[in-house]
């Protein structure tokens, strides 16, 4: 995130896109009713499913799955054609904009809404909300990212965020919300296959030989080659590349897109390994299980949404046979034959310090006293709660030409639906957690696919009904919900239940940058089961 959480508290229009905040971040969506009803936000919702936080927008469009490139350059277009641009803001702090207002001449309202299903006036409408509010910000999650076309798809918002002077402003900025608790921390610490922490990349020789250093070793026993992504190891492991699998607080055999391939994976391994706080679906194919702890059963810190690292402290003693995750990793790290020795949570976070120029300044010490924002370079630095003030991280921030897209599996007669797959309220990712308490469990005991009311009359089904939904690589058998939250065409299926394990039908089709499934767009066939 680019921007505090409560800046949106100072926005003039939020534009909310492939996020369902409500159910997802509720708290974050919180803010959000509060900007509308105490603060006059206007929140525009662009979205294929209708989510509650409609009922608090100012204008809602419901765009056809896949399709975010073309209605976002539409938008562009028709600011730039409107003179609604901050055209100083451009000239002074951008570049490569000549290139990129080309490339936006063909995304007429007309042609966006051949695309789309968007009218001509809806796009004029949005584009007019948030092309004349300064600031305005920008909110986004999982249903801009999980496509084919997720890296640009992120790309093109930052393209409008800058060509409307909303970067670096206090109300404004790109904001990604987080899926998972820490898991900005997880990627701050280098859980990302080609950087180090504070995304120092493995491919530049300063960094290997800092690290190198830090670490008593020699610089060449540093590999400059990035390692694979998630979605990368699994096929490799079926094709005899990858032998041996360590996996920490995830559940892939719940989570990952077309199941039964990631099943056919594993068992190609030589070794397994599960760490994690329950014996998860995943956890039951392991060789061998190690116990970690709760976030309440240990010292640390995470990091939220907004870069901010706070503390958390131990509150419950450790059940049983498990140990704290930091512990089991420097122990099998000195069997292995590198001695990994640290006295505490804080001996670990003096070395981020050291090693990490944006944490140089988050100590414990300081943070006693509440969070800190990175980049927080030094004892003295307060923290930094809005990038990209004075000037861009890279200098000048950068235009994007980019192009529509299809998404990878299209539908035709035999496969005539898209399905598209995201959360509950109730239950949190592969219900590792949730669904083990019997309160939520009462309030959502089970799956249930929505389907639109005008497709359930064709198909002659009923609420309640049992559907049987096929895609190319297997099949389900589910209960079907009516609601006019899909539109026509369109079928919703949470992902929660490994009883009913909709990742059977997703594809397993990458982003080529970021290697993230397409989830949110697959072909299926509906029938009454």
């Amino acid at each position: 995130m680019t921007n505090p959480i409560a800046d949106v508290l100072k926005s003039e229009t939020v534009l909310v896109t492939g996020t369902n905040t409500t159910e997802n971040h509720p708290i974050f969506a919180n803010y959000l009713k509060e900007a509308v009803l105490k603060h006059g936000t206007k929140i525009l919702v662009i979205d294929p499913r209708r989510i509650d936080l409609v009922d608090y927008a100012e204008l809602y469009l419901q765009p056809k799955p896949g399709t975010d490139i073309a209605w976002i350059n539409g938008l562009m277009h028709i600011i730039i054609k409107e003179g609604w641009a901050a055209q100083d803001y451009i000239d002074e702090r951008c570049e490569g904009f000549d290139e990129f207002k080309s490339n936006l001449e063909k995304f007429t309202p007309e042609y966006v809404s051949g695309i789309t299903g968007l009218t001509e006036d809806e796009l004029y409408a949005a584009a007019k909300l948030y092309g004349q509010a300064a600031p305005a910000s920008i909110l986004y999650a999982m249903g801009i990212t999980q496509h084919t076309s997720g890296t640009d798809n992120v790309k093109s918002l930052g393209n409008l965020a800058m060509l409307c002077g909303n970067m670096g402003v206090a109300g404004g900025g790109v904001n990604p919300l987080r899926g998972q608790n820490n898991v900005q921390g997880a990627c701050d610490m280098g859980g990302l296959p080609n950087v180090y922490t504070g995304y120092q990349k493995v491919d530049v020789d300063e960094v290997r030989e800092k690290f190198a250093k830090a670490w008593g070793l020699a610089a060449e026993a540093m590999d400059s080659a990035p390692g694979l992504k998630l979605t990368e190891m699994f096929p490799a492991a079926a094709e005899g590349k990858v032998k041996a699998l360590y996996i920490m607080g995830e559940n892939p055999l719940v989570s990952d897109p077309d199941l039964t391939h990631i099943e056919h994976c594993i068992e190609a391994l030589d070794f397994f390994v599960v760490q994690d706080i329950f014996l998860t679906e995943t956890a039951k194919k392991a060789d061998v299980v190690l116990p970690g702890v709760s976030f309440a059963e240990k010292d640390g810190t995470f990091v939220n949404s907004e870069r901010v690292v706070q503390r958390v402290r131990k509150a419950l003693t450790i059940p049983g046979e498990a140990r704290e995750d930091s512990a089991i990793i420097a122990d099998i790290s000195t069997r292995m034959g590198y001695e990994m020795k640290y006295e505490s949570a804080a001996d670990i976070m003096k070395e981020i310090n050291a090693v990490t120029p944006s944490y140089g300044g988050i100590t414990y010490e300081r943070l006693e006293n509440g969070g800190l924002a990175w980049p927080c370079p030094d004892s003295e630095h307060p923290g930094t709660p809005i990038l990209h003030v004075d000037k861009f991280a890279r200098g000048k921030g950068l235009f994007f030409a980019i192009d529509h897209q299809p998404p990878a599996e299209l539908c035709d007669n035999e496969y005539p639906f898209v399905l598209s797959t995201g959360r509950v309220l109730s239950h949190f990712h592969t219900g590792t957690m949730t669904r083990k308490g019997s309160g939520l469990n009462k309030v959502h005991p089970e799956v249930k696919a929505e389907i639109n009311p005008e497709d359930a009359a064709r198909l002659g089904i009923e609420a309640d009904d049992r559907l049987k939904i096929t895609s190319r690589r297997g099949s389900i058998e589910v209960k079907a919900m009516l609601s006019d939250r899909p539109a026509a065409g369109v079928v919703f299926v949470p992902f929660h239940f490994h009883e009913v394990a909709v990742n059977r039908l997703t594809n397993a089709a990458l982003d080529p940058v970021a290697k993230i499934p397409e989830y949110k767009v697959c072909a299926i066939k509906v029938e009454k089961a």
